[in-house]
C-alpha cells in the first residue's frame, strides 16, 4: 500500500507538473541520479545546440527511424516542415510571413508589387512578454504527500538571444522511492517571447520500467502541430516498444501545457473570471479554462504571501480526469510566483511546495 501510495504521489504530482492545466530524446544511464543542473548541461552538446534538436530509434531488427531538426520521420514527410520552421531566426513577432517562409520567393510582378501586403497571422503580431521571470528564473519545489516527502522537482527559464526562452522541468523521487521505483523525468519547451507561442515541447519520462520520450513541432504556417510518441523497452539501446506519429490541425493561437502554465501568470486574474484558450497536448487539441477562485494568504518556509488561487479545467474527455482537480496558488503581483500546487487523489492530495527561488 505505502509503495502504491508513493508511486501515486509522484506520477500524480509529475502530471500536475508536466501539465500544468490540462518518448523520444532518452538520456543516458549516466545522467539518471544527476542533479538538475548536470542533466541539463549533458543535454547541450559542445556547439551549444539542444542535443534533442535530433535523435534516431533503432529496433531489434535493426531498422532505424530518425526524427528532429535534421531528419523527417521515415513513415511522415510532416516533421520535415515542422523542422524547417524551427530554422529560421526570429527577430520579433512581427516579422514579415516571408521571412518565415522556407519556400524561396520570386521576385514580385509589376501588377502585384502595387497589391495590398497581406495581413499577418495573429501568431506573428503577438507583443513581447515582458513578465519579470521572462529575465530568468528558478524555483525548486519539494513533492510532498501528507507527512511525507515524496519527491523534487524544478522549473526553470533561461531566455535566449533570438527572441526565445527555454523552459526547463525536471522531476524526482526522493533517495528512498528511488531505489525501488527511479523517477527521472525531463520537459523541455522552446518558445517564442512574443506572446509565448511555443515552437518545440519535448517530454521525456523514466517511471520505473517505463520509458517514454514524446515531442511536438508547432508548424503555425502550416496550421498544425507535428507529433511524435515512443516508449521503449530499453531506453539505453533504444529499443522500441511502440512509437507512433501524428498531426493536430491547428488555427495558429494554441500552446503548448507549459507555455499556457507562463501564459496564466501574465493574466489579471480577476475573482470570479474564467480565463479560455487553446493548448496541444498527447495527441489532441484542448479548450483550456482557468478558473480564478480567490485571494488567500499561504504561509510557507520562504514566508508568508497573499495568493491567488487558480483552477485549470479541460472541456471535453480532459487529462484531469483520474488525477482529480488541481490548484496553483500565484503570488498576488507582477511577478506571479507559484508557491503551492496541489493535485487531489483518492488518497488525500499530493503537494508541490515551492522551497528555493532565484
Amino acid at each position: 500500500m505505502f509503495y502504491r501510495a508513493l508511486k501515486s504521489v509522484l506520477l500524480g504530482f509529475l502530471l500536475l507538473l508536466a501539465v500544468p492545466f490540462a518518448g523520444h530524446v532518452v538520456f543516458a544511464q549516466s545522467c539518471l541520479g544527476k542533479s538538475f543542473d548536470s542533466c541539463m548541461d549533458s543535454a547541450i552538446d559542445a556547439s551549444g545546440k539542444d542535443s534533442y534538436d535530433s535523435w534516431c530509434l533503432k529496433s531489434k531488427d535493426g531498422s532505424k527511424k530518425c526524427y528532429g531538426k535534421d531528419y523527417s520521420s521515415s513513415s511522415s514527410a510532416q516533421s520535415q516542415s515542422a523542422a524547417t520552421l524551427d530554422k529560421q531566426p526570429q527577430s520579433s513577432a512581427t516579422q514579415s510571413s516571408a521571412t518565415l517562409e522556407s519556400q524561396p520567393q520570386s521576385a514580385p510582378s509589376s501588377s502585384s508589387a502595387s497589391a495590398p501586403a497581406k495581413p499577418l497571422p495573429k501568431w506573428q503580431t503577438l507583443p513581447e512578454v515582458k513578465a519579470p521571470w521572462m529575465k530568468g528564473e528558478r524555483l525548486e519545489y519539494e513533492l510532498t504527500w501528507g507527512f511525507v516527502t515524496a519527491g523534487y522537482a524544478t522549473i526553470e527559464v533561461k531566455p535566449r538571444n533570438d527572441g526565445k526562452s527555454e523552459i526547463y522541468t525536471y522531476a524526482t523521487a526522493n533517495k528512498t522511492v528511488n531505489k525501488f521505483y527511479p523517477v527521472h523525468d525531463t520537459v523541455y519547451t522552446l518558445v517564442r517571447n512574443n506572446g509565448l507561442m511555443t515552437d518545440v515541447f519535448r517530454k521525456s519520462l523514466h517511471e520505473g520500467t517505463f520509458h517514454n520520450k514524446s515531442l511536438i513541432r508547432f508548424d503555425r504556417n502550416a496550421k498544425k502541430a507535428v507529433l511524435s510518441d515512443t516508449v521503449f523497452k530499453d531506453p539505453v539501446k533504444h529499443y522500441v516498444k511502440r512509437s507512433a506519429d501524428t498531426s493536430v490541425t491547428i488555427e495558429g493561437l494554441e500552446h503548448s501545457i507549459m507555455s499556457a502554465f507562463y501564459l496564466v501568470r501574465t493574466l489579471p486574474l480577476k475573482e470570479g473570471v474564467t480565463s479560455k484558450f487553446s493548448a496541444v497536448s498527447g495527441k489532441k487539441r484542448y479548450e483550456l479554462k482557468v478558473i480564478t477562485h480567490k485571494r488567500e494568504k499561504i504561509k510557507t518556509d520562504l514566508g508568508e504571501f497573499n495568493t491567488v488561487k487558480v483552477e485549470p479545467v479541460l472541456d471535453g474527455d480532459g487529462i484531469f480526469n483520474s488525477s482529480g482537480r488541481i490548484f496553483i496558488w500565484f503570488t498576488d503581483d507582477e511577478k506571479r510566483i507559484p508557491v503551492l500546487m496541489q493535485c487531489e487523489i483518492k488518497l488525500g492530495s499530493i503537494k508541490a511546495k515551492l522551497t528555493k527561488m532565484r
